[in-house]
């Protein structure tokens, strides 16, 4: 309508393009539901007041047929913006959006066909040890951003990169051995860069035991490899994370594609040999200075074998790939970019400069009953993503397989909304207490909460929710009933900008501030009272309220509870 308005009175004037009005949503409620600066921006090139501009498009504005349904008033404030308050018809038809919609509200395609693909790396831990808190973080992350890339219509694949090569595997081979030997950490002949944690000796006891066992360095590898990858298996599903691959650093040396990639950049001139070494001209595309690629013992550095992983990954069709990694790896994205803007060159592909994205996290520390807790006795120096599902859900060795199906459930809930709950890019402290508190501060109870009120409301009502989409919108007129249905309005703009910015903590944010304006509506407004109409109007604000929780805590990989 603002476009209409604004070509009218450029032909009128004779005045020059006219661009797209943005619309905004104000901060301040009292400055109404929807605001355009579009007088502000037009004023010096079309030589008017921006109040009087503003005036002009107002005034064209009213003379649309539309123009009562939508808005019940505008205004002009300050230098010349227009603010509007969309009329009740307009703010309640979200609740039919909602109700029609289902599972499918507020995403692009609303299960239709994928319209773009995309890969996220994440996860990617090295198989020498259990998962820690740090991979947790990742892997909360990593699903979340998948589901969110879904809901705009991209068909997105996950993939997990094992490092199962290098100094690290030969070190967890080496300390298998050790134990097999009957060491330990501590003893004279313990090997210094051995893995300590208590997990080395299971993994001795396991071998010991197995077909495969005799006192072969490449064999006991293989086998501690083969355990490791099993028991990170294990935490994933702890943490319902799926992968649609599981690609191995090994096979990009068994296939030739580390040979190959340093082929092609010493054939163009990318590389060049100093100190018995062979450098990437990194600092052409931007790095501080130059990289090695082969040591002069002849191995290569770690980020060689992921200019070949990546090189696969484009060739595989992936053009848009994000990688979420800890904020350690910040080091390796100008290499690895310089090293696949080379192979491009070589190979004719046109890979753009910033390929791939990256999410760089930072740390976790976990804190238990008011203390920082570093050690966890399996692991050996660090908290595993199994210790964190188990206290935060309260799992006890007493409990029966079903008390204990349920406690995983609330600590995997609690795990993964808090580490989505912040920006990637800040360091975030766990509370465990705070997990298991039952109760308004503890965020995620917060959020599952207001669904499990919501259910239990409808449950109270006994009618079916198919009755709702006949309920009579126009008597929802409460202050908290509007701003319920502002912020329901809200949640496909949360989507497409939480996904356009990798951001999925805004989806958290967000699910918090509805549960929010849900409990003020609910201690506000009365839903069951005796006035039908009005029953049904506020049960079919409810029920849509509840479907938008839902669909929100699935993104999240967060279960929505209907009791709790």
């Amino acid at each position: 309508m603002l476009g209409a308005a604004l070509q009218g009175l450029a032909q009128e004037r004779g005045l020059g393009e006219t661009p797209a009005p943005r619309l905004e949503r104000p901060k301040a409620v009292d400055h109404g539901d929807v605001a355009c600066n579009i007088a502000l921006q037009l004023s010096k090139a079309w030589k008017l007041n921006p109040r009087d501009l503003a005036q002009a498009l107002v005034e064209r504005l009213q003379k649309q047929p539309d123009f009562k349904q939508l808005i019940a008033s505008c205004e002009i404030a300050g230098p010349g913006f227009i603010n509007f308050r969309l009329s009740n018809a307009a703010k309640t038809a979200v609740v039919g959006e909602i109700l029609s919609g289902g599972s499918y509200f507020g995403e692009i395609a609303q299960g239709g066909e994928p319209i773009a693909s995309a890969m996220i790396e994440f996860v990617s831990a090295n198989p020498t040890g259990p998962l820690h808190v740090g991979h947790g973080r990742q892997a909360a992350l990593g699903d979340a951003l998948a589901n969110l890339l879904a809901t705009q219509g991209i068909k997105v694949h996950r993939e997990f990169y094992y490092n199962d090569a290098g100094v690290q595997i030969a070190n967890l081979a080496l300390s298998v051995q050790a134990r097999l030997n009957g060491l330990k950490p501590g003893d004279t002949n313990w090997p210094e860069q051995a893995y300590n944690g208590e997990y080395i000796a299971e993994i001795a006891t396991a071998f010991k035991t197995s077909p495969e066992y005799r006192d072969d360095l490449e064999v006991i590898r293989q086998f501690a490899v083969a355990y490791l990858r099993n028991e990170q298996d294990i935490d994933l599903k702890i943490f319902g994370v799926k992968f649609d691959c599981y690609y191995l650093e090994s096979s990009l040396y068994t296939d030739g594609s580390v040979g190959e990639i340093v082929q092609d950049l010493q054939s163009i001139g990318k590389t060049y040999e100093s100190e018995g070494a062979l450098w990437l001209r990194t600092t052409d595309d931007g790095d501080d200075k130059d990289r090695v690629m082969r040591k002069s013992d002849g191995s290569f550095t770690y980020f060689v074998p992921d200019v070949a992983y990546h090189a696969s990954k484009w060739n595989r069709g992936f053009t848009k790939v994000i990688n979420v990694q800890g904020s350690d790896h910040h080091g390796t994205i100008a290499r690895v970019r310089s090293g696949l803007q080379g192979v491009a060159q070589k190979r004719g592909w046109e890979i753009p400069k910033t390929y791939p994205d990256y999410v760089l996290h930072k740390m976790v520390t976990v804190m238990r009953n008011g203390e920082e807790v570093k050690i966890s006795k399996r692991a050996g120096s660090y908290v595993t993503v199994r210790d964190l599902v188990e206290w935060s859900g309260g799992v006890t060795p007493e409990m029966t397989p079903e008390e204990r199906e349920l406690a995983l459930q609330r600590g995997r809930d609690a795990v993964r909304f808090f580490l989505i709950s912040r920006k990637a890019d800040t360091e975030f402290v766990f509370d465990i207490d705070l997990a298991l508190q039952q109760n308004d501060e503890n965020p995620v109870f917060y959020v599952q909460y207001a669904h499990a009120r919501i259910s239990s409301i409808l449950q109270q009502w006994g009618g079916s929710t198919s009755d709702l989409a006949g309920a009579d919108l126009s008597l929802l007129q409460s202050k908290a009933s509007d701003h319920l249905l502002r912020r329901l309005a809200e949640y496909p703009e949360v989507l497409t900008d939480a996904a356009a910015e990798l951001a999925p903590h805004a989806l958290a944010f967000y699910l918090r501030d509805l549960a929010g304006d849900f409990h003020t509506f609910y201690n506000a407004d009365r839903v069951l009272v005796d006035d039908e109409s009005l029953k049904l109007a506020r049960l079919a604000l409810l029920s849509a309220t509840r479907q938008v929780l839902q669909n929100g805590l699935k993104v999240l990989g967060v279960s929505a509870p209907a009791k709790m």
